[in-house]
């Protein structure tokens, strides 16, 4: 592929640190880090320009993924007057794409995003040797932590954003888009936000944003329609559909994980079930106001009353894996990291067991995992492993048994 598009989106560059740390975390494979790859050469945006489709083609100069990454990180330190990182022509929600284009708005929710890449790259330059990257990245993530509880903080839940004129997006002092979930999701998924804050926001975003009654997760509430604000694109959409204020699923997902690391995993499976295909395909009058495949992620489903329920954009693979990850790592908490599986489930209260078969290489392993009262133990073929639940993989072309007792009192 030698096409594709350059943008000023502010996100893009950041989900490469990010998913290498993941793969790094998940396989141990640390020498992935000094793999050699090229640059692409191709035209540069032209000022107020925000988007260009062109003509891409390889440089003759390479650096090492790690240094890829580095630079990634490096050109998102840029804060605006809040102490927020600057949004560009979009963030994750690209229908934002007025928001800052001008050079002077600011993303709450990338200031999440830009803190748990830190976090991660600490670490990382700390055990490489790099003390003064390392020290750069910490003063950093100082002003962030210290920017988020107080620019960031609206009250009750965190802002979505800032305009180039200095306007607050997601607060109470908007009359549409309020409150935004990715902005409270991502306070506890990044293990940055206040303690007291981030449980605040989690309570808002279970009042405002989780629709009982129509059982549906909204991105954002109230959507926009008649404001004198223009945040992008977005607000072509008619309320309720799509980004502007409808269920979004990769959002949903990420509130559900939020949910379930803060100990809520009852609202936390609520939130995967809204979600779920099959519970809005049970019946031929749910079918008929779906309409869309009853075995595929959507994008969205549509909030407003004249496609109420309605699904949109199927096939979602994206959020398919998140979908994918938050029940096996948050809801489960399942997590691979070399060749071990580490549990730590946070299971809802009506869960009592789980099975799981998992294949490594030609081994399979069958899983049990139980709710006790007694002290956390796991058995492998029969035999005591240890009350640390830490699970050995080998790939010797055998089936195992493995039965994983969990302490959990408050079940």
């Amino acid at each position: 592929m030698d096409r594709g598009v350059r943008t000023r989106f502010s996100d893009d560059l950041l989900w490469l640190p990010y998913v290498v740390d993941h793969y790094v975390k998940t396989t141990k494979d640390e020498a992935i880090f000094e793999e050699s790859i090229p640059f692409i050469k191709g035209l540069l945006l032209s000022e107020g320009q925000d988007d260009l489709y062109m003509q891409v083609t390889k440089s003759d100069k390479k650096v090492t993924l790690f240094e890829h990454c580095i630079l990634a990180l490096d050109r998102s330190l840029k804060l605006g007057q809040h102490g927020l990182p600057l949004m560009g022509s979009g963030d994750w929600n690209d229908g934002m794409n007025k928001v800052g284009n001008k050079g002077q708005g600011e993303s709450v929710w990338l200031a999440w995003f830009l803190g748990t890449n830190l976090q991660s790259f600490i670490d990382i330059c700390q055990k490489r040797g790099d003390q003064e990257r390392v020290n750069i990245y910490k003063a950093h993530l100082k002003k962030l932590k210290k920017s988020l509880e107080t620019t960031g903080w609206d009250g009750e839940w965190y802002r979505r954003a800032y305009f180039d004129d200095g306007m607050p997006l997601g607060s109470h002092q908007n009359d549409e888009c309020k409150i935004d979930s990715i902005a409270q999701s991502w306070s506890i998924l990044s293990n940055l936000g206040d303690k007291e804050h981030r449980k605040k926001a989690l309570e808002s975003a279970k009042t405002y944003l989780i629709n009982n009654e129509q059982e549906l997760v909204h991105l954002f509430t109230p959507p926009f329609d008649k404001t004198r604000l223009d945040p992008g694109y977005i607000k072509g959409y008619l309320p309720g559909i799509r980004e502007n204020g409808g269920q979004y699923t990769h959002a949903a997902i990420w509130l559900a994980m939020a949910f379930a690391k803060e100990g809520d995993s009852d609202m936390g499976l609520k939130i995967m079930n809204m979600i779920n295909p099959i519970k809005h395909s049970l019946t031929k009058s749910d079918t008929q106001v779906y309409k869309i495949e009853p075995y595929v992620i959507p994008a969205d489903i549509y909030s407003t009353p004249l496609f109420l329920g309605k699904g949109g954009w199927s096939w979602y693979t994206g959020s398919s894996a998140w979908y994918y990850r938050a029940f096996i790592e948050s809801i489960l908490g399942i997590r691979r990291e070399g060749n071990t599986l580490v549990f730590r489930p946070s299971l809802p209260k009506n869960f009592r067991e789980y099975e799981v078969q998992y294949h490594f290489g030609s081994s399979i392993y069958k899983i049990s995992v139980q709710i006790t009262k007694e002290m956390s133990a796991i058995y492998l073929d029969q035999k005591f492993l240890g009350n640390d639940l830490i699970l050995p993989l080998v790939d010797n072309k055998c089936d195992h048994l493995v039965t994983i007792k969990v302490c959990c009192t408050k079940n």
